[in-house]
């Protein structure tokens, strides 16, 4: 009896040795390095994100496969096989977009406004607005920074110096730069056109062609929002 006992210690001593080295040699042998993880990739797993609203599209009308999308809070986006792939394009710029307009008389110029206009209670704000004349590769800050949203830009079909910009303003304050504002030297400088106070901004416009001028159609409504209400005209 006693001899068993014996020999049931030594095969417990011998078992608790080999648990012992046999993960640390295992361990030794597996090199961790960023190579190990290499094959994993990042993947949405659910649900919903409040970046997957679209809050602008243009395309270019002799080649519509050609598609420019505006996203909420995910930038700028260009598909050159209509809307089989995108590329993102305005990574190095804020990611709040209200107004995508590509230039009708030169296809690679395209003005961007950013801020999204749809001012609910987790909107991103907005830097003004920019413009890219190499197709997206290059982008320019063109003015109107303190807008914060931008909600439409127009550019004439016959003269790209000639634009139009729709401002919101500021969601949650009055401020000065909303309302309608137009170049006519590519964006070196901003006439303000319609203006009516600090809590007014544009919301919405329409350009009607009409025989021999052009027609521009403003809407500017209310537009205020605090914690506690949102005043709207």
């Amino acid at each position: 009896m006693r001899n068993g006992m014996r020999v049931i210690r030594n095969v417990a001593a011998v078992l608790g040795t080999a648990a012992f080295v046999l993960p640390q040699a295992a361990t030794a042998q597996v090199k961790l390095d960023a190579a190990a993880f290499g094959g994993l990739e990042a993947r949405a797993i659910g649900p919903a994100v409040m970046s997957g609203r679209i809050s602008a599209i243009d395309a270019w009308p002799e080649s519509p496969v050609t598609i420019w999308v505006g996203t909420a809070s995910g930038g700028v986006w260009k598909s050159r096989d209509g809307g089989v792939t995108f590329q993102s394009v305005f990574d190095d710029h804020t990611q709040a977009i209200g107004a995508v307009t590509i230039d009708p008389s030169e296809k690679n110029t395209v003005w961007v406004g950013t801020g999204e206009t749809w001012t609910r209670n987790s909107v991103s704000v907005g830097t003004g607005l920019y413009r890219t004349t190499d197709g997206g590769d290059n982008w320019e800050f063109m003015g109107l920074g303190d807008s914060e949203r931008i909600a439409k830009i127009h550019v004439n079909p016959d003269d790209g110096d000639v634009v139009y910009v729709c401002a919101t303003g500021h969601l949650w304050s009055s401020n000065e730069e909303r309302g309608v504002y137009k170049t006519t030297d590519g964006g070196e400088n901003w006439e303000r056109l319609l203006y009516v106070d600090e809590n007014t901004g544009c919301a919405d416009r329409r350009h009607v062609a009409v025989p021999a001028r052009s027609r521009l159609l403003q809407l500017g409504r209310p537009r205020k929002r605090t914690a506690q209400e949102q005043r709207r005209g």
